[in-house]
């Protein structure tokens, strides 16, 4: 039997409700201080670990922090901070020319939209999403590949690719929840629902999981 929309409603606003139960005080696994600082460490966490990423980063964020820092730091001396981060020369490279261009176009400052953000080398939709959302308090939601699976697993989405499962999101999640949700999904898809062996038996979603139900009528 197909599911009503009045029923699917009431599936999903239940997640969200032990979602939220569940991860309380879900903050940003990436350390930084200012807006700069957070851009910096999610360039770098493309295809590399939070914890890996705190590593470089505390020890290069003690000396050098802001735009003005970056722009004028040499390439050889940045790869030597994050080379444990994985594609760190075009990572490296891509912070420097970013920097110059906050320099330059932006007086300094980190832009506060998505457009301008997107605009920077190195950063994407992702990227911009979460500068957004954590640095200046703006509604978003940054789909990772934990965002990915978790959202299509239990049904918040059903998409193939990553801006559809975004804009379903959007549309499936209530916009004051977005921020929060985002990281809901990221602890849930790390310490639970992975890739190859979801823990869906002591999963707290899984009653109100698309993907369990279904397993469980076959």
């Amino acid at each position: 039997m197909r599911e009503s929309k009045k029923a699917k409603q009431e599936r999903l606003s239940e997640a969200l409700a032990r979602l939220n139960a569940t991860y309380p005080d879900v903050k940003p696994m990436l350390e930084y201080r200012t807006a700069f600082e957070l851009l910096v460490a999610v360039i770098l966490s493309a295809q590399c670990t939070d914890k890996q990423v705190n590593k470089c980063t505390r020890e290069l964020f003690a000396k050098y922090s802001a735009p003005d820092d970056f722009a004028k730091l040499p390439e050889q001396e940045l790869f030597g901070y994050i080379r444990g981060c994985g594609l760190y020369q075009t990572k490296g490279r891509n912070i420097i020319k970013a920097a110059k261009m906050i320099e330059e176009l932006y007086g300094g400052e980190v832009p506060r939209t998505r457009e301008e953000l997107m605009k920077l080398p190195g950063v994407g939709r992702k990227t911009a999403n979460v500068v957004l959302a954590n640095a200046f308090n703006v509604n978003a939601i940054a789909v990772d590949t934990h965002v990915f699976r978790v959202a299509n697993r239990i049904g918040f989405a059903k998409a193939s690719d990553v801006l559809n499962t975004e804009k379903q999101l959007m549309k499936n999640i209530p916009e004051r929840m977005w921020s929060k949700a985002h990281h809901w999904l990221i602890y849930h898809g790390r310490g639970v629902c992975s890739a190859r062996s979801p823990k869906c038996g002591d999963c707290t979603l899984n009653t109100v999981c698309e993907e369990y139900r279904r397993a469980k009528k076959r």
